[in-house]
């Protein structure tokens, strides 16, 4: 239950510090994602959590 919490914390800074430092950037990523077909968004989203599935299992193993 900490890993999960300790995970969703981290998601929270990561986020937040986007919309803090570079929310012109990120109004243009979000421009740039609208004209990517859905399809295409769809692998993209595969993609992230198979890497984010796969942090977390190297994390995990490097914690012991």
């Amino acid at each position: 239950m900490s890993a999960l919490l300790l995970g969703l914390g981290m998601v929270c800074v990561i986020e937040g510090l986007v919309l803090a430092l570079a929310p012109l950037r990120l109004e243009q990523i979000l421009q740039a994602l609208a004209e990517i077909g859905p399809e295409r968004r769809r692998v993209l989203g595969l993609i992230v959590v198979a890497l984010g599935v796969g942090l977390v299992a190297l994390a995990r193993q490097m914690a012991g």
